[in-house]
């Protein structure tokens, strides 16, 4: 392209954001959005993407997204098209708000990353930049539906970055912004953001799925039309204005079934689900009009009575209003029915918190959002000192079900499915949580642990004389309740802590042995503790005893390097140096470059360059990324394994893309096989697997039940092709119904 033609390029696409904007609801305050692009433009100038187009695309189809798909106003296009200026170029948040006033420099301070802050030397920028967000959230709800908007973008643009930014980025959206998507109530966005990340750390198994969809539209097309016809005529019949679709599943949700309850794509019945959205102009009508469309339903076909959900009458946290029901379907399969009105399907769709306070008044939905937000704050107010704990208490409080239960009084109270007793006492009151000894759940005496049902009726039984314990947090849910639990075993331990504090002070400094992460990091291992606070509490309260032994231990390693200090990167950078190892030894450590893709080597005496995870047990063959371990080594984790997800999320510049190279060792694989029992049926499986497939069997519990048995067995395998024709082998054994590899 010519200078001149890009410029025509960048011209059009801000051109197609301010006429979405124009034709919306908003207040019409183009001039200031004009100034705001030629600022952004100006400041941009002479950058580009890494794809190599002029980086002012980005800022503005940022401002696109948050506009159109999204329902944002002019104060959110400006902070937008702006948010890059502060931190990409010498613009500071004071000209920002010099220039376009400081409602927009706060949008644009809350969407620029920053480093430091309350993790310490511990720091994960990541898991900062996330707080910073949280914390602007709370006072401006904008800010995060803009930056859910950048990460889309930068989900839709992702190709052009290398693999293992590709797998921070993609992780850090799993685990944190769809989560988050679907609490505010994007839903688009979060199925969109979903799919993407799946379709950068799965490429093969998205491809296959998307063409399995494809290849079965026709049938689906057909079975949806026998199903919907019946129903579109007695709606018809009603007289109602409406439209009526089927919603597909999205890849990643059809791949999550399979994954979750072992079943191939041909398995997975409920593809699709039926939407049904009325005109209504008077919103005292629409749950009248909602529970006539159902009466209409089951009139034709037969309920499934433990499916209905009524989100009319309770709407979720973030103001999603709907009535789902499902149904025997013509071909005998289940199918889903959602029915709203426009005006529920808008907000399902873009999000209440699109609206919220801009739009509107303050309803009973708003007051959900805003317990929610205050829960955030709450949180944010209570920090944890580690990264990945942080992003863990945020992350439970992203949960997608939720139960209603209600006081003796009546009160409503919103909680995640699975929450306890003691999670609606912390709901309630701070005091309730750390006194409470049991609870009254519809007038029968159950104890703190005991999980609560949508519908119940909680009572709290307090006592003066309870203190809160450390293994509540065992049975706890809910991310309130846990950080009130950890704010109150803090102030309580808070003087055992100072004085343990001041115990290892004072050891250090007489033994001569500095206070670094190294230091400390060696001492938490030796005791099995899982933080600093943890270790100072239990030596003032004198359950551990820092000793000799414990001095030789930390300044061995010095020794070893000729320093006065502990420097275990120095050992290793010198191991490092030595000669290739003898067999059997690990192959000592290579210079990892996390910008390069990292070859696995395993050889048949056991050189490994790696280590593999515990959580996940990777095997060749398996889609997995890499992380450089404290010891700068790196360890191997499957790519949807649950702690690889909190692992992108807070710590991306240590993820690392990896290959397998071909490899002799053998690994060890879990299966998992059920079928009809019959006499001689586990002879033939040993059979099959010693004898024809030769591979090794290390364990085997088997359990029959009358007619049916399950077996896990545990195997040497080299590789995931193994375990595959393991599998398929099996399934051709008389009775054996299933056969599938459990990670």
């Amino acid at each position: 392209m010519t200078p001149e033609e890009e410029d025509r390029m960048i011209e059009d696409a801000f051109a197609d954001v301010l006429n979405g904007y124009l034709r919306s609801n908003h207040r019409k305050k183009v001039e200031i959005i004009e100034r705001a692009y030629r600022f952004a433009k100006d400041a941009h100038k002479g950058v580009r993407r890494r794809s190599g187009e002029p980086y002012i695309l980005h800022p503005i189809a940022v401002a696109k997204i948050a506009s159109q798909e999204i329902g944002l106003g002019s104060t959110s296009i400006c902070a937008a098209l702006l948010h890059d200026v502060v931190e990409d170029t010498d613009y500071t948040v004071e000209d920002i708000e010099q220039h376009f006033g400081a409602k927009i420099a706060q949008l644009v301070e809350g969407l620029t990353k920053i480093s430091g802050g309350i993790f310490g030397d511990k720091a994960s920028a990541q898991a900062e930049n996330f707080r910073k967000l949280l914390l602007t959230m709370s006072e401006d709800i904008r800010v995060v539906l803009i930056k859910m908007a950048d990460r889309l973008h930068n989900m839709r643009t992702l190709g052009s970055m290398a693999p293992n930014k590709q797998y921070k980025i993609a992780g850090e959206t799993l685990y944190i912004y769809a989560p988050l998507a679907h609490r505010l109530g994007l839903f688009a966005i979060k199925t969109e953001l979903e799919d993407l990340a799946f379709k950068y750390e799965h490429p093969k198994t998205y491809e296959t799925i998307s063409q399995k969809i494809a290849e079965s539209e026709a049938k689906r097309a057909a079975v949806y039309t026998d199903f919907s016809l019946p129903i579109k005529e007695k709606l018809d019949s009603m007289g109602l204005k409406y439209e009526a679709k089927a919603r597909l599943k999205s890849v990643y949700s059809i791949w999550n079934k399979m994954e979750t309850k072992h079943v191939p794509f041909e398995e997975v019945y409920d593809l699709y689900a039926m939407r049904i959205v009325f005109e209504c102009d008077d919103p005292a009508r629409e749950k009248g009009i909602c529970w006539g469309i159902y009466s209409a339903i089951t009139d034709l076909y037969r309920l499934h009575p433990e499916r209905t959900r009524d989100w009319i009458s309770t709407p979720k946290a973030n103001g999603y209003q709907a009535l789902h029901l499902t149904v025997m379907g013509p071909d005998g399969n289940w199918v889903e029915v959602q029915i709203r009105s426009r005006r529920m399907d808008e907000i399902a769709e873009k999000g209440f918190a699109a609206h919220w306070k801009y739009k509107i008044g303050e309803g009973d939905e708003e007051s959900e959002l805003n317990a929610w937000l205050r829960t955030i704050k709450d949180i944010l107010d209570n920090p944890e000192p580690s990264a990945i704990d942080f992003l863990d208490t945020v992350k439970l409080n992203l949960f997608a079900s939720e139960i209603v239960v209600f006081t003796p009084k009546g009160e409503l109270i919103t909680l995640p499915t699975g929450a306890t007793v003691l999670d609606a006492a912390f709901a309630l009151h701070t005091e309730l949580g750390t006194h409470c000894i049991a609870g009254k759940v519809n007038h029968k005496l159950v104890p703190l642990s005991s999980t609560l049902s949508s519908g119940d009726q909680v009572e709290i039984l307090t006592s003066q004389s309870q203190t809160p314990q450390a293994e509540w947090a065992d049975f706890l849910v809910t991310a309130h309740a846990r950080t009130r639990l950890r704010a109150a075993i803090r102030k309580m331990r808070q003087p055992l802590m100072s004085k343990g504090r001041e115990m290892l002070r004072e050891w250090l400094a007489e033994h001569n042995i500095p206070d670094t992460n190294a230091v400390i990091s060696k001492i938490l291992g030796t005791y099995h503790v899982d933080n600093r606070d943890e270790l100072c509490y239990q030596l003032g309260n004198e359950e551990i005893m820092l000793g000799e032994f414990l001095v030789k231990a930390l300044r061995k390693p010095a020794e070893a390097a000729g320093k006065s200090s502990f420097l275990g990167k120095i050992l290793r950078i010198a191991k490092m140096k030595t000669d290739t190892p003898a067999p059997g030894e690990k192959e000592s450590h290579e210079k990892i470059n996390p910008k390069e893709i990292y070859t696995l080597r395993c050889d048949d005496r056991g050189n490994l360059n790696f280590s593999t995870a515990d959580c996940c047990s990777p095997i060749p063959g398996d889609d997995t990324l890499g992380f450089i371990t404290d010891s700068e080594t790196v360890e191997i984790h499957t790519l949807d394994c649950p702690r690889a997800q909190v692992l992108k999320a807070g710590y991306g510049p240590r993820i690392v893309a990896t290959r397998w190279e071909n490899a002799g060792a053998k690994f060890m694989a879990h299966i998992h096989i059920e079928g009809i029992d019959r006499h001689g049926i586990l002879q033939e499986l040993i059979a099959l697997i010693s004898t024809h497939l030769a591979i090794d069997i290390r364990k085997l519990d088997i359990e029959a039940s009358a007619e049916v048995f399950t077996c896990d067995l545990w195997v040497r395998v080299i590789s995931v092709d193994a375990v595959n024709d393991l599998c398929n082998r099996t399934m051709q054994i008389s009775g054996i119904t299933a056969a599938t590899r459990i990670q």
